[in-house]
């Protein structure tokens, strides 16, 4: 390890470090990434999913694997798990999954809980690949989570420092359905909400398992507010915000 990437370390796990990790080991972000980031954008601005029904509406749930909770602190991504979705049915044969390169010794208790170890972050592609990658995979969907503002804010720094432009993708936290029927569910653990809705844990911290047993979630849920008289998404915030 370099001298600069030790102490860069120990800054880190002393969480003092807010500047951006991947400074100095990315490049130049090329002209070709940002006409296609300022297209999507197009894109999302344009898009109107609030009137779109229910069984239709297409979004990619996704999940990231990081160090810790706190990107401003140094923090990072480790992984990025994305599955897309039509309605309640998940596109199973379309995933997106992509560990993210790092020279950092990762802390063992991280590897042991995520399965991930140094040598593959070492040989896997570099981060602003991934990112573009993804938004190529995720195109100008909506992106749903759950407890999305930990996802939100490592994908606006990551975003930020990569490509020098703002995250302006939708999330949608799982809760926003959840609270139409079980309000007192919406701040549970993953695997909890599963064990409510029946649904199986497998493959639990790893971001392509927990993306789609996240996305059985969303569809458990769109199809109870579908039961329950919901057609689209605008009338689900208008009804939230009158609780």
């Amino acid at each position: 390890m370099k001298i600069n990437d030790l102490a860069q370390y120990f800054r880190q796990i002393s969480g003092k470090v807010s500047s951006n990790i991947y400074a100095g080991i990315q490049g130049q972000v090329n002209p070709q990434q940002i006409s296609f980031i300022r297209q999507l954008q197009k894109e999302m601005k344009g898009k109107n999913n609030l009137d779109t029904p229910l069984n239709e509406l297409e979004v990619v749930v996704f999940d990231l694997e990081t160090t810790g909770f706190y990107p401003e602190k140094g923090d990072y991504v480790l992984s990025i798990g994305a599955v897309k979705m039509v309605g309640q049915q998940m596109e199973v044969d379309d995933t997106f999954y992509s560990l993210v390169k790092s020279d950092l010794p990762l802390n063992e208790e991280i590897s042991a809980l995520t399965n991930i170890h140094d040598e593959q972050l070492r040989d896997a592609p570099p981060a602003r690949d991934v990112l573009l990658q993804f938004f190529n995979y995720a195109q100008s969907h909506i992106l749903v989570a759950h407890h999305s503002k930990h996802e939100k804010s490592f994908m606006q720094k990551m975003t930020w420092d990569l490509l020098k432009t703002r995250f302006e993708h939708r999330i949608i936290d799982t809760s926003f359905l959840i609270r139409l029927s079980d309000t007192y569910m919406k701040s549970l653990p993953l695997e909890e909400v599963c064990y409510e809705c029946g649904i199986a844990i497998k493959d639990r911290h790893h971001a392509l398992g927990d993306a789609i047993m996240t996305a059985q979630i969303w569809g458990s849920y769109l199809q109870r507010a579908q039961k329950n008289g919901y057609s689209n998404l605008r009338e689900v915030y208008e009804h939230l915000a009158k609780l």
